[in-house]
């Protein structure tokens, strides 16, 4: 595995005039956004309370709006242009808005404002589908999980910060109006200086044909991804964290103020925790996951999520009133620490959630569409924040929940989406018990991997030493694998469910069973057809001396009926584990003689059809294996 630290991206030509780029652009919105609710809601007199609710509701809703009309139009673009120089394109449009921002602050002319609210929408719409589908050009697949770890770390500290920094500047007499446009316009200038230093990153499909009529090429969006299964229930998981969250984020104000009776200060620190919570997350991922995109993070994070978000609930004290309490005296109430742990672990858990799903949609578009797929999530993001909205609306006003009861049916609604997209698509919740097993148990060194093809047919052999050898070879090869398994083990009752969500094939020996061994031929045959990865132990079982036993020839029957590639791979230092067949003196009984034990994984190069015989392969994996049992 390499040692290589994601901030390390942050030295690199290739990545850092980029992140600085989106982060810059993150920021600027928030300062823009704030600055706006900030004179609404409290620095223009003649406004009523009807015509400061008009403004607020008016504004989120014209934020968004790009997102539903020009997302597809984005994508195409992001597709069929050199990404830098859209991105230098998207600056300069950025600074025209802010100079024509900065006239409306200093006139106070809110409509103008919203206009141009309304244009950094388009700004952004313009830049989403750039931001995500430039990462997996400049970067390869062991960095792509940092990468995106952070983008996501950047943009939520650069929304906070932009929420404290507009929210203070228009506030300065005088010459708040004058402090924001300055600040705004120097902020858009750094952007595009930031963004004219980013290396060229070619289109992916310059030949693309633009559909200007954004109706039909969202739905043609749409409909692609939906052709997906992994990418489109990703694509809803990432809306379904916008949904979640933008509420959260929504009733954070009135949660400070109504229930717990903070001020000011009370609600800035609840949303630096919650922000930067989530940043921690998403940068934690690469850790967590080994360098390689690991989706095991998403049932995980949803959990804390549940967890922690239902929490606040039973943390909060009842509704304490407008009492203004200042940070100290907030942080001197008994509840208040419950409270914050709350937040920022249930944000932290969101972050592994998000980060591994973006790498997922990056890595299984096909690269020459991966804009628009980018795109197409971004319309169903701002959807699932449209229903989120209506939703919260319909329950507080109708329905007369008070917000902690709002917050804990959002939290007891993630437990339910989550059951029920794992149960559509199994692998997330086989990744997180195998994830939990494998990284309890042992510390995992890989190398060679890179070896395995990442699109296409492959078969993998393998040495067996113990019952966890597919555990540990599922968790570390990113693609999804089809076991070849000993049907009796595949009966087992309760585990024979597990084994048939992860597309197990039982095989017998022809003496035991012919059928069973005929369908498990059959059966590899067909998954190498449709392009996935078969691993197959051809030493027939478990080894009992922690040695390589001789390969049977069942693999050239596979490669006879399909020439497929073949990756020969060696696990070592799991002989003497308490779940290989090394006894001790205590007869059969087997005990654990290491805990959290170092092993290995190597892969050795891809050997052609024509060349892996079993006796070839079976030298290959005794020579990566070497002494290491």
């Amino acid at each position: 595995m390499s040692d290589q630290n994601q901030f390390q991206l942050l030295r690199e030509r290739r990545f850092l005039p980029f992140f600085l780029t989106q982060a810059l652009g993150a920021f600027n919105d928030n300062v823009f956004k704030n600055a706006l609710v900030i004179l609404v809601a409290f620095l223009t007199a003649q406004l009523t309370v009807a015509d400061v609710n008009f403004y607020t509701n008016l504004a989120a809703g014209l934020f968004i709006l790009p997102f539903l009309l020009f997302s597809a139009t984005s994508g195409q673009l992001s597709d069929k242009f050199d990404k830098a120089r859209l991105a230098q394109l998207v600056k300069v449009l950025e600074i025209a808005i802010m100079v024509i921002a900065c006239a409306g602050f200093l006139s106070r002319n809110i409509p103008l404002l919203l206009a141009m609210l309304f244009m950094m929408g388009v700004h952004s719409t313009l830049f989403g589908p750039l931001k995500y589908g430039l990462l997996p050009q400049v970067l390869d697949e062991r960095e792509l999980v940092g990468g995106n770890g952070l983008i996501e770390l950047a943009t939520f500290v650069a929304i906070l910060l932009g929420t404290i920094l507009g929210s203070e500047l228009i506030r300065v007499e005088g010459i708040g109006a004058w402090l924001v446009g300055g600040t705004a316009i120097g902020i858009a200038i750094v952007g595009l200086i930031c963004a004219l230093a980013m290396p060229r990153a070619p289109a992916p499909d310059p030949d693309l044909k633009l559909n200007w009529n954004p109706f039909t090429e969202t739905w043609r969006n749409l409909a692609y991804i939906r052709g997906n299964r992994s990418v489109f229930l990703s694509c809803l998981g990432i809306s379904w964290f916008w949904f979640y969250g933008s509420i959260y984020f929504t009733q954070l104000p009135n949660f400070t103020k109504e229930v717990l009776g903070g001020g000011p200060g009370v609600y800035t620190l609840l949303l630096a925790i919650f922000s930067v919570g989530i940043g921690v997350g998403s940068a934690l991922c690469e850790k967590l996951s080994g360098h390689k995109v690991e989706i095991g993070l998403v049932p995980f994070g949803s959990i804390g999520m549940t967890v922690f978000g239902a929490d606040l609930y039973f943390a909060h004290p009842g509704n304490a009133g407008a009492l203004n309490l200042g940070v100290a005296a907030m942080l001197a109430q008994p509840h208040t620490w419950r409270i914050l742990i709350d937040l920022v672990l249930m944000a932290i858990f969101s972050g592994f959630f998000i980060v591994p799903l973006f790498a997922l949609v990056q890595t299984r578009s096909d690269p020459a569409r991966r804009s628009r797929v980018i795109a197409a999530n971004n319309i169903l993001n701002a959807l699932f924040m449209v229903v989120a909205a209506l939703l919260s609306t319909i329950l507080l006003n109708k329905a007369q929940l008070s917000i902690p009861a709002l917050l804990l049916a959002t939290a007891l609604m993630n437990a339910v989406v989550a059951i029920y997209i794992y149960t559509l698509v199994p692998e997330f919740l086989l990744r997180f018990i195998d994830w939990v097993l494998i990284n309890t148990l042992y510390r995992i060194r890989t190398s060679g991997l890179e070896n395995i093809p990442e699109h296409g047919a492959v078969l993998l052999v393998c040495n067996h030493v113990s019952f966890m050898d597919p555990l540990i070879v599922m968790g570390c090869v990113r693609r999804p694998v089809r076991f070849v398994m000993y049907y009796k083990i595949f009966d087992i009752p309760f585990l024979k469910f597990v084994f048939k969500s992860a597309k197990a094939i039982p095989i017998a020996g022809a003496k035991e069973d012919p059928a069973i061994m005929e369908r498990a031929f059959i059966e590899v045959d067909k998954e190498l057809a449709e392009g996935n990865i078969v691993c197959i132990f051809p030493e027939g079982g478990i080894t009992r001396d922690g040695e390589i036993q001789r390969f049977h020839p069942g693999v050239e029957r596979i490669l006879a009926t399909r020439p497929v590639p073949v990756v020969p791979l060696a696990l070592r230092g799991l002989w003497g584990s308490v779940f290989s067949r090394c006894d001790t003196a205590l007869g059969r009984l087997r005990v654990p003689r290491r805990f959290w034990s170092k092993i290995e994984l190597v892969a050795g190069s891809a050997v052609p059809a024509a060349e892996a015989t079993a006796v070839v392969l079976e030298a290959k994996v005794r020579e990566l294996r070497g002494d290491a049992a």
